[in-house]
């Protein structure tokens, strides 16, 4: 039993911290039915939604395909370190930086297992910084983004004019970085191709994708949103329920439960508000360095109605410590399972370019 909870520990610190802060809470603030209107049950349909939606694209092989596809032609390795890099950028955009990792990251290792693992190192973590730089752009590029979206009831436009100048800064960024790599020359070859396994299901996935959209930007009812899905996919693979993130659903249930308590307590209220007072943008950062950009937005929301500088703030924040975005432990993850893993000039790499990007988006982000 100790070796359980010791695992769970390790695996999902998060949601222990949040599931011990939301019962902590519960002593101040005795549970009851105004506890439901802590929830944005919104957010918490939409991420299931999202989540097992981009679970069914994922299985049938959608982003292999794609990455094979653009890798056939390629000759050198700053080519394919690109595009690799690339597509991490772009796909973070509409499926989450974790889920970008967790396709691209595994695809990488095995497509260049030839490279030295200094090469491989590189490679994957800016593929790690390019999946949560990228993710940075839309409503549906990581969970804080959805939740601070719909917390600041943001149309499109609005969250577009946050985020576009310093994402756009952050591609020219990763792209120069990328581009260091030297251009050694090789020939791609896969041994297997990956095929669509079901066109009908691609169809129905893609279909479902864009109705989870039209209810991130409020043309659809979430709650009708979340049946179609649900009912959909039970029909479509009902295995794919097994896929979703239950732990970070959890995870957002408790801290709206604590930062709910929170509101009602006036001593951490009044300290909190005077701690972040005309200094979101810095809170945010500071806060997501130790309990992840994620929970950090969810706590300091309540307190703030600056959007702008908490959602560039947890969004930048993701750079930096390991633990500042939990898509950064998905690559750790993924990479130490090598039997040649070098994990310490890993950690040494990642936190290098971690912090010179944060640095850097830091210092552009006060004058853009």
């Amino acid at each position: 039993m100790g070796s359980k909870w010791t695992g769970l520990i390790k695996k999902e610190t998060v949601f222990v911290i949040s599931g011990l802060a939301a019962m902590l809470s519960a002593f101040f603030v005795p549970p009851s039915l105004s506890y439901k209107g802590y929830i944005d049950f919104k957010v918490i349909a939409l991420l299931f939604s999202l989540m097992v939606v981009v679970a069914g694209l994922q299985k049938i092989g959608t982003f292999e395909i794609i990455s094979q596809a653009l890798l056939k032609k390629a000759r050198c390795v700053r080519i394919v370190s690109l595009i690799l890099v690339t597509l991490c950028f772009f796909i973070a955009m509409m499926v989450t930086n974790d889920v970008a990792l967790l396709t691209m990251v595994p695809f990488t290792l095995a497509a260049l297992d030839f490279l030295s693992e200094k090469r491989l190192i590189f490679i994957v973590v800016m593929e790690t910084v390019a999946a949560n730089l990228g993710s940075m752009l839309t409503p549906v590029g990581n969970p804080q983004n959805l939740y601070l979206f719909s917390y600041f009831h943001l149309t499109a436009i609005e969250f577009l004019k946050i985020t576009f100048p310093i994402t756009l800064l952050s591609f020219i960024l990763v792209v120069i970085m990328t581009s260091v790599v030297r251009g050694q020359k090789l020939n791609i070859v896969f041994d297997v191709e990956t095929m669509v396994e079901s066109k009908f299901k691609l169809c129905s996935y893609i279909g479902l994708f864009f109705i989870c959209i039209a209810s991130v930007v409020g043309i659809l009812d979430y709650r009708l949103m979340f049946i179609i899905v649900l009912l959909s996919i039970i029909v479509l693979d009902w295995k794919l329920l097994k896929e979703v993130d239950y732990f970070l659903l959890i995870t957002f249930i408790f801290f709206f439960i604590f930062v709910g308590n929170a509101g009602k307590m006036d001593i951490i209220s009044r300290v909190i508000s005077q701690m972040i007072q005309g200094k979101v943008f810095f809170s945010a950062i500071i806060l997501s360095q130790f309990i992840s950009n994620v929970p950090a937005a969810v706590m300091l929301s309540s307190f703030t109605d600056n959007s702008r500088d908490l959602i560039l703030g947890t969004d930048i924040g993701g750079l930096g410590t390991l633990i500042a975005s939990l898509a950064s432990l998905i690559s750790f993850k993924i990479y130490s399972q090598r039997k040649s893993a070098d994990k310490g000039r890993y950690l040494i790499v990642f936190t290098a370019i971690n912090f010179l990007y944060l640095i850097i988006l830091i210092f552009a982000s006060t004058i853009l």
